[in-house]
Parts: C-alpha cells; structure tokens; sequence
C-alpha cells in the first residue's frame, strides 16, 4: 500500500496562533487541495495526523472539529482527491498523552488501524513536532515551508537530512515521482 500522513493546519490549510475553530476559518492553502488530488490519483492513501488542542482547551467541540473536517473532505473531493482517514490529538500539552506529536502514538495508530509499517512513509509537516513524530516510527519526514516551516527551519534544530519544500504541492511532486 502506498501511503502518505500529512499534517494538517499549515500544510493544508492557513495556521492560526489563535486555533482554527470553525469550518469559515478553515481556508486552503493555494494548491493543497491539487496536490492531495495528485497523490490519491497517484495511488496514495492520504491520511492526515494532526494535534488539535483546541478541543481540550474548550475552544471547539468535537460536532465542530466534524464540521471543519467534512468542508476539508468536500474541497479535496471537489479537486479530484481524497482524504482515506484523519487522526487526531485532542489533548493539551501538559496532558502527557501519548498522542500528541511529537510522541509517535498518532502515527502509531495510524500504522496499527491501517496494519502498515510506517518505515519510509513519507510524512509531511511543518513544524519539528511532526518531523520528530515521523522519525520516531521510522517514517520519512519532509518539511513544507508554509505554515510554521519557515519558524522551524530558522530554529536551527531540523535534522540535516529532512527535504524542505516550498509547499505541500512541491513535496506531493517529489513523492509521485520518487514512487514512479
């Protein structure tokens, strides 16, 4: 099985330092959309793993994380694509979960409920959380420039040997063509 796990807000979508909260907020970024078509058409299952903290800080339910996550699924379909599952952290972080990145547990229930090894999944993000979560159960980070990626390459601690892309459409390229 081919798979790719994206990240969500900031690779997909605009971030927000005040939380994405309702469906109006949620606006992709120029060319997300395309790219997530590129790659189900290429034969990627697209699985998105991303920390929503906002529900466990009372600033969204989950009906509306529902809502947020069903306009995301209508826009891929409407550009040809599809998203096959999305998982999520709902926890704060101090809640010491395991879920949340950078601890591997989305990507593990990813690898457990899909019944894959993630080793050399290609996961893309924007932020060292991501990165260090992919790493940790041996899937292929790749870093997006969008989103918080600027921040994250100006902070010194991304490993040396993680792809930095313009976008999530320059990084979709190269996995299509990688797989090719």
């Amino acid at each position: 099985m081919k798979l790719v796990i994206l990240d969500r807000d900031g690779v997909i979508n605009y971030d927000s330092d005040q939380f994405i909260k309702s469906p109006l907020e949620w606006k992709p970024i120029p060319g997300s959309l395309e790219a997530i078509s590129s790659l189900s058409q290429a034969g990627f299952r697209v699985v998105v793993a991303s920390n929503q903290s906002g529900i466990g800080r009372g600033l969204f339910d989950m009906a509306t994380l529902n809502a947020i996550h069903a306009k995301m699924h209508k826009l891929v379909a409407l550009a040809g694509g599809r998203i096959d599952a999305v998982f999520f952290c709902p926890h704060t972080a101090d809640s010491r979960c395991q879920c949340r990145k950078p601890k591997a547990g989305l990507f593990q229930e990813i690898a457990q409920r899909l019944h894959v090894d993630l080793k050399g999944v290609p996961a893309v993000g924007d932020a060292l959380r991501d990165i260090q979560a992919a790493l940790s159960v041996g899937a292929k980070p790749m870093l997006v420039k969008t989103g918080k990626g600027m921040r994250t390459l100006e902070g010194g601690e991304l490993p040396e040997d993680v792809p930095v892309f313009e976008d999530l459409r320059e990084a979709a390229n190269i996995i299509i063509s990688e797989t090719d």
